[in-house]
């Protein structure tokens, strides 16, 4: 008969006050935030709830953070795999600044970063000058709201996938040589399976950091209602108008649509995992 136990045997004591540090850090740090969302919302009646969380406005800036925030995470999933391919895999001159600035989002302050591309992107800016004239508007446009995110997003992909794609066995890809296989075929069926994991686990991460993006979108955004409008900044204008209930409904559906998304990308994580072992 199969005994089950709470924890591996170890010759380091420790379990039981470090369970307890532990869900005491998350109960305090994460969960009991996280509640104070949806005590205060359950203050408002339903119809009141509804209407607050439906309005055209809120929808629109709904679609606006959630479509943003996806399509940045994809395409830095896209860009990040090839960027930390070409780390791993190659030497040139610049490497090590550029695997330094990869990491600038993270230490960069996101206020300053928001500043620094809507100078760069508006219509008189050092690029925007230029993609003015092709007629394409990056500022105070959707567009920039996705650039921003992407910006902010890129490290987690690539620091997902750079230690993996590291740590990968050569010999792998040359024996998928030595019986035929070509460079695609080999990329697709050797190599691809086994980055899969890490690849959706910093696309995860760069969608959830995009989501709540405030600091950096802000500025390039324009924030014009129906159009460039973030929830994170609606969020915000409905505590400045100190209508607290309007301003948790709104974060309590961003958060249950949060939690969805990401259980969806683990479990895709989790199924890939499994299919690769």
């Amino acid at each position: 008969m199969r005994t089950w136990r709470i924890k591996e045997e170890s010759v380091i004591p420790g379990f039981s006050i470090t369970l307890g540090m532990t869900m005491m850090y998350l109960g305090l740090i994460v969960l009991l935030p996280l509640s104070m969302i949806f005590l205060n919302t359950s203050t408002m009646s339903f119809s009141d709830f509804w209407q607050t969380v439906t309005s055209p406005r809120v929808v629109a800036s709904y679609q606006l953070s959630i479509g943003a925030a996806l399509a940045a995470a994809l395409i830095n999933g896209v860009f990040g795999l090839i960027l930390s391919w070409v780390l791993v895999r190659y030497q040139f001159p610049g490497k090590r600044v550029i695997d330094g600035l990869i990491d600038l989002p993270f230490a960069l302050p996101t206020a300053v970063a928001g500043i620094a591309l809507t100078t760069i992107y508006s219509t008189d800016g050092w690029v925007g000058q230029y993609l003015a004239l092709l007629g394409i508007r990056v500022a105070f446009t959707p567009l920039g709201v996705m650039t921003a995110l992407i910006f902010i997003g890129l490290p987690f992909v690539v620091r997902m996938v750079e230690p993996v794609l590291r740590d990968l066995n050569k010999e792998m890809e040359e024996a998928s040589s030595s019986l035929g296989a070509s460079g695609f075929h080999t990329f697709t069926k050797v190599i691809l399976p086994v980055l899969v994991p890490a690849l959706l686990s910093g696309v995860s991460l760069a969608f959830a950091r995009a989501l709540g993006e405030y600091g950096s979108v802000v500025f390039i955004s324009g924030n014009m209602p129906m159009k460039t409008e973030i929830t994170p900044l609606l969020i915000m204008n409905q505590l400045e108008q100190f209508n607290y209930e309007g301003a948790t409904a709104i974060a309590a559906v961003m958060l249950l649509f949060s939690f969805f998304l990401l259980f969806v990308m683990n479990l895709i994580q989790w199924w890939a995992s499994r299919r690769h072992t």
